[in-house]
């Protein structure tokens, strides 16, 4: 593993431990050319994804931002990290095992939504304004509106 402070190739393992409910390995590095040391995951990849966007383009998938959007939508909610890290490794593991390489973004997006909306209601509303590009108000309410039990008006 290359040094991300100096750029040394030879790098060396610290210390080892079960990480995400063991689902990844997280490794503490040591530089011996700079001291630096870092922190490094390891995770295991079922397939390479392809996600399909609406406009047809086609993209590689990234967790890491499929975890931005979700860390956005989940910012100063009452959920800790590692159930937000345990949520986005089940989605991820979920999006793996569908058995198919090629995956439009809807269903990703849908699959986020739905777990969203098991664990926080408002990163559920967040995640789905973006989502659903919500362009006014009324978007909005008429979201909302589909959340609340029904006769429980304002």
């Amino acid at each position: 593993m290359r040094c991300p402070f100096c750029g040394n190739v030879d790098t060396q393992v610290k210390d080892s431990r079960p990480a995400e409910d063991n689902v990844a390995i997280r490794r503490r590095r040591f530089c011996p050319a700079c001291g630096g040391r870092f922190t490094t995951y390891e995770r295991v990849q079922l397939r390479d994804l392809v996600v399909i966007k609406s406009s047809g383009r086609r993209e590689d998938f990234e967790r890491d931002k499929l975890a931005r959007s979700i860390r956005i939508a989940m910012q100063k909610r009452p959920v800790e990290p590692e159930r937000i890290d345990q949520m986005i490794s089940g989605i991820v593991r979920r999006l793996e095992s569908m058995g198919e390489t090629d995956i439009s973004s809807k269903v990703i997006g849908e699959i986020v939504m739905e777990t969203l909306a098991r664990i926080d209601t408002v990163a559920y509303v967040r995640f789905a304004s973006v989502y659903k590009n919500f362009q006014t108000a009324d978007d909005f309410d008429g979201f909302v509106s589909e959340l609340r039990p029904a006769g429980t008006e304002d």
